[in-house]
């Protein structure tokens, strides 16, 4: 096992072994020339982003994602290399703090380009395009043109990479949907790319999509969940890099019929061993996995 965060009343451990099978196990699915971007944001899932991003960056990778400017500036201090990508909204009075931590911003819509331009600071951005997430970006069919005469017509930010999200790559109920997804973003990437001299890179492909979709890896893969073992298409594939760990308080030897916890809910159908552990909602375990509705 690796790394332990702090063992008293409850931790997490992490197998960094783990983490370095995960990764050559979904380079393996790549062709060569695609690149894994992983998404460390929120504290990589509970990991730790600073630990896991330099673990990467000595298995090669050079690129992230995170979800703010401030998320991103926190790797960039502590000595993560490569290409950091702001996913979200970053308020213009952060705008110094991308140029400072040297991010990369997303470019939400036209008006968020002039923004950014405005700020007179050379920032390297990526384009968002909205095939069907309706979460954030551009929508390709209307909003592409004033977008390329935005960028052509300043000199400020620079476009690096256009990217969606299919909704549903984990399903092979959505294909259909994805299939459309698909169709909106590479008409509207190559529409790009094709107003600018220099190569802007594409992006689509999550964890899911890397198995259920490899033709259309492109340039990179955003690898989520799957860098950390959760494969929400093949659990045999992947390994689990976190296990959250707490000790036994006391037990309890209760009968058939009698009561734990609450309002009287969790109703023992047998005579039962019952533990008490020092870890409850305060620590993020729901409380509405109490009463038989949580197992491990």
């Amino acid at each position: 096992m690796g790394d332990c965060f702090g063992k008293d009343r409850a931790w997490i451990e992490l197998d960094m072994g783990a983490l370095r099978h995960n990764v050559a196990a979904l380079r393996a699915l790549l062709p060569p020339g695609c690149a894994l971007m992983p998404a460390v944001k929120a504290d990589a899932y509970g990991h730790g982003a600073v630990l896991i991003a330099r673990e990467l960056n000595r298995l090669g990778v050079r690129a992230f994602c995170v979800a703010s400017a401030r998320e991103g500036a926190q790797l960039r201090g502590s000595g993560v290399e490569g290409e950091i990508l702001v996913l979200g909204y970053t308020h213009p009075r952060l705008i110094p703090l991308l140029y400072r931590s040297r991010l990369t911003q997303t470019v939400l819509d036209a008006s968020y380009a002039e923004c950014l331009n405005q700020a007179g600071l050379p920032l390297e951005v990526q384009i968002k395009i909205d095939t069907g997430m309706h979460r954030l970006g551009f929508d390709p069919r209307c909003d592409m043109d004033e977008l390329i005469s935005r960028l052509k017509h300043q000199n400020a930010i620079i476009p690096r990479s256009v990217f969606s999200h299919f909704v549903g790559s984990d399903s092979d109920d959505f294909d259909n949907f994805s299939d459309m997804q698909f169709k909106l973003f590479d008409e509207g990437s190559k529409k790009l790319q094709s107003a600018f001299s220099h190569k802007i890179l594409r992006h689509m492909d999550n964890s899911a999509g890397i198995e259920h979709f490899p033709e259309r890896q492109m340039d990179m893969c955003r690898l989520g969940l799957g860098l950390y073992g959760i494969d929400s298409r093949d659990n045999s594939v992947l390994n689990t890099v976190s296990t959250l760990k707490t000790t036994i308080l006391q037990i309890h030897r209760v009968p058939k019929e009698e009561t734990v916890g609450y309002s009287r809910k969790g109703v023992l159908t047998r005579d039962s061993v019952i533990g008490a552990i020092p870890i409850g909602y305060a620590d993020g375990l729901n409380r509405r996995l109490g009463c038989g509705h949580f197992y491990c």
